[in-house]
C-alpha cells in the first residue's frame, strides 16, 4: 500500500488534509471529509469528554486538581485540547465549536491570576497558542496580539521565560507566537506591525538553519530534530517547516539542513514513524505509539517536501 492510500485509510482529520493538501480533492470532497471531524473519530471522541461548562478537565492550562506530582505535563486541559481540536480541523462554524468557544469564554479562566480565557496570561507562549485559538475559532483576539507584538526581544524572536529574565529567545514560545499571529493574519488581514514582527520570528528561525545555536552551530536541542506528534507548545524541525509552508513562505537555503532531516527519516515504505510524544497524561493517543509509523508526521512531512520539491529558489 503507497503512503497516500495508507492515509486515507486513517482518521477523518487526516483524510481530509490529505485530500486538501496532497491530491486533487475537490473543494466539495475536502469540505465534506472535514464535515465528519465533529462526528467521527478523534474530534467525537474530544468532543465527547467536554464538561458542562465548556471547559476540558476542568482547567484552562492544566486540570483541575492538578497538583504537579505526575511525569511530565498533563495535556488534558482546554487549552491542549482546543489546540488539538484546532489540528484536526474541526469546523469553527460548527454547532460543537460555537458552544465550546461559548463556554470558554465564560468560565475559562486562567491559573496564573484568574484572567478570562481570551484575554491571555502573562507567558507569550501561551499567548501565542491562546491567539491562534481564538482566531481560528472566530474570537477577537487582538488586545492579546498587541501585547505580544510589544513582546518581541531584540533577537527577533519571543521567549516565556522574560519575566524570569530572559534576554533571548526560544525556539520554543517563537513558533508558538508565529503561529498565532499567522491565525490571526488569515483572520483578520493582519496589519504592517504584525507582518514585521512574524518577518522578524521566522528570521530568528532561519538564521539558526531551524535548529542550531546561533553561536556555536550546534544543535540547540536534540529533540529539535525528533519528529513528534502533538507536539503542544514543542518546538521541531518538521513543525517548523510545516508552519513555513503554511505562511506561503519562500524556500530558503537556511531550510535545506531541516529539509534533507526530515526527507532522511523516510521510511523505505514511503512512511514516517513517530519519534517522540510530548510526557504527560493524555485524553487518548493520536497515533499508534513511539517508533511506529505516524500518520500525522506522514501527512506534514509529504506536504513539506511537495512544497520544498516544487520551487527551484533553493537550487
Amino acid at each position: 500500500m503507497g503512503a497516500i492510500d495508507w492515509l486515507l485509510e486513517g482518521d477523518p482529520a487526516i483524510r481530509w488534509q490529505v485530500l486538501r493538501d496532497l491530491t486533487d480533492g475537490s473543494p466539495g470532497a475536502v469540505a465534506a471529509e472535514r464535515a465528519r471531524v465533529e462526528h467521527e473519530g478523534w474530534g467525537a471522541r474530544l468532543l465527547a469528554l467536554e464538561d458542562p461548562d465548556g471547559l476540558w478537565a476542568g482547567g484552562a492550562c492544566f486540570p483541575a486538581g492538578y497538583t504537579g506530582d505526575e511525569p511530565g505535563q498533563p495535556w488534558t486541559a482546554t487549552m491542549h485540547t482546543l489546540q488539538t481540536l484546532q489540528l484536526l480541523g474541526l469546523d469553527p462554524e460548527s454547532s460543537a465549536a460555537r458552544r465550546a468557544i461559548a463556554g470558554i469564554a465564560e468560565h475559562g479562566r486562567w491559573e496564573h491570576a484568574g484572567q478570562r480565557y481570551f484575554d491571555g496570561e502573562v507567558e507569550p507562549c501561551i499567548n501565542g497558542r491562546t491567539i491562534e485559538a481564538g482566531a481560528y475559532f472566530g474570537v477577537d483576539v487582538a488586545p492579546l496580539v498587541d501585547r505580544v507584538l510589544g513582546e518581541r526581544l531584540a533577537d527577533g524572536g519571543w521567549n516565556c521565560e522574560v519575566e524570569n529574565g530572559s534576554v533571548r529567545s526560544s525556539f520554543d514560545t517563537t513558533i508558538d507566537v508565529l503561529d498565532g499571529l499567522l491565525a490571526f493574519e488569515r483572520a483578520t488581514g493582519g496589519s504592517a506591525a504584525l507582518r514585521e514582527a512574524r518577518r522578524g520570528g521566522e528570521e530568528y528561525l532561519l538564521e539558526r538553519h531551524l535548529f542550531r545555536r546561533l553561536s556555536t552551530g550546534e544543535v540547540a536541542e536534540p529533540r529539535y530534530l525528533e519528529l513528534a506528534f502533538p507536539y503542544y507548545w514543542q518546538y521541531d524541525v518538521l513543525r517548523g517547516l510545516d508552519y513555513l509552508r503554511g505562511a506561503g513562505a519562500e524556500p530558503d537555503p537556511r531550510m535545506a539542513e531541516a529539509v534533507e532531516h526530515v526527507r532522511s527519516r523516510r521510511q523505505p515504505d514511503g512512511r514516517w514513524l513517530l519519534d517522540r510524544v510530548p510526557t504527560g497524561r493524555v485524553h487518548f493517543d493520536l497515533e499508534e505509539g513511539v517508533g511506529r509509523p505516524s500518520r500525522w508526521n506522514t501527512l506534514r512531512a509529504l506536504r513539506v517536501l511537495a512544497w520544498w520539491d516544487a520551487s527551484s529558489a533553493h537550487d
